[in-house]
């Protein structure tokens, strides 16, 4: 019977560093020629998922932005776009608290550059990663954003923090990381949606799903899928979560958990 798993990518697939251990490969290589389907399922925007390496592994569609897209056979098939002005007046709001806001879209990622100095760790890997699509959120590009969410720095005191979240939750799910980093995903939508919405388009029941995940924006789709496998890298409440709970991204992590359930 033919299952669809889908793949977050940082801390399952790969590390920071971009290193996709030879099992994963391997692992996602056979569960293709076994007849299923594999899917990204990732918060990180499509504009930062462009990586030759990554995308030649081999997949039937990519849920990403925290499931405001989806790809199916490399055609965006669905697509959720927040409204400029509301845009305008979340990072007018968010300034305002010291948060430092990334805008993360389809074609770019937005990022002024007088915010995340070269200091700074996700500054440097959206400049290596993201390259002539990483542009200003102001000067010419102000008000003409095309974005699906948003990433902050939140290294504020944990108050202002806070009160900070709790005016955004009218628009946005708060995916608070640590206290350094939050993901802004539109209300409505989480990774679980995504995934739900493509095993729509390509007739896959929810019985028949597994999702791999690490972290705190990977809880919806490890409690919604039929099987949530929790990376032994993973947070405690991912661990929580799962169904199951494999070995670490670079111990085979991916490799054992498609074999344990049979997939491979």
């Amino acid at each position: 019977m033919k299952s669809a798993v889908f793949f977050d990518i940082d801390g399952t697939i790969w590390d920071y560093d971009k290193y996709i251990p030879e099992s994963a490969k391997l692992a996602i290589k056979k569960l293709r020629e076994n007849g299923h389907l594999a899917f990204i399922c990732s918060g990180r925007a499509r504009a930062f998922i462009n990586d030759p390496e990554l995308l030649g592994l081999g997949f039937d569609g990519i849920v990403c932005s925290c499931g405001c897209h989806i790809e199916i056979d490399g055609k965006i098939i669905y697509q959720n776009i927040i409204d400029k002005d509301v845009v305008k007046n979340t990072i007018e709001m968010i300034r305002e608290y010291g948060f430092r806001p990334i805008l993360e879209g389809p074609k770019n990622i937005y990022m002024d550059e007088s915010e995340f100095g070269l200091d700074d760790p996700f500054g440097n890997v959206l400049r290596r990663d993201v390259g002539e699509n990483l542009v200003p959120v102001g000067g010419d590009y102000y008000g003409d954003w095309v974005i699906n969410k948003m990433s902050c720095a939140t290294d504020v005191e944990a108050e202002k923090r806070l009160e900070c979240f709790d005016k955004l939750s009218a628009h946005y799910q708060v995916i608070e990381h640590n206290e350094n980093v939050c993901e802004l995903v539109p209300v409505g939508h989480n990774k679980a949606t995504g995934m739900i919405k493509a095993c729509e388009l390509v007739g896959i029941d929810l019985a028949n799903t597994y999702a791999i995940g690490d972290s705190e924006n990977d809880l919806d789709m490890l409690q919604e899928a039929h099987v949530g496998i929790a990376m032994g890298n993973g947070t405690d409440r991912a661990k929580e979560v799962a169904d199951y709970v494999t070995t670490d991204f670079d111990k085979d992590g991916i490799y054992n958990a498609l074999k344990h359930f049979g997939l491979i």
